[in-house]
């Protein structure tokens, strides 16, 4: 008798992707940023396999109004590297927040996917905006409070 080791994977969860809509205003970074990470991942499908993307594309709005909690905002240190010798620079969370608000959220949300190509290609479908408006209105986004 032979096992077989394949993997099934049903079609319903590769079909059509659906899209939502967060509300960043006065939500703390770390709870929305579970949150979408998970609907990035499909982990709201009853489909779900960790090694597929049939995750859902989520829309971010009023991503400069973030909450952070603590003292967050002044020791929190975001680092990137030029490459080049000394390259290095830092910022606090309130630099950020003031210069690239969309980048806290996106950083932190992009933190919770997986390191693989399969990360970078579910990163894609997120979509972060500064302010209340967003050029996906032709996609009707659902509120994200309705994916559970």
């Amino acid at each position: 008798m032979t096992r077989s080791t394949r993997t099934i994977t049903t079609e319903a969860a590769l079909s059509a992707r659906n899209w939502y809509v967060a509300d960043a205003d006065g939500q703390v970074l770390g709870r929305l940023a579970t949150r979408v990470a998970d609907v990035l991942r499909g982990k709201h499908n009853p489909g779900f396999s960790p090694h597929i993307d049939a995750g859902d594309f989520v829309v971010v709005v009023n991503a400069e109004k973030i909450r952070l909690t603590g003292n967050k905002l002044l020791q929190k240190q975001y680092v990137r590297h030029s490459e080049y010798p000394g390259g290095i620079r830092r910022a606090t969370a309130s630099q950020v927040l003031a210069k690239h608000p969309t980048r806290v959220v996106y950083e932190a949300v992009v933190g919770m996917l997986p390191k693989n190509r399969l990360g970078r290609r579910l990163a894609t479908k997120l979509k972060v905006y500064a302010g209340p408006d967003h050029p996906h209105q032709a996609q009707k986004p659902l509120p994200l409070a309705e994916v559970r």
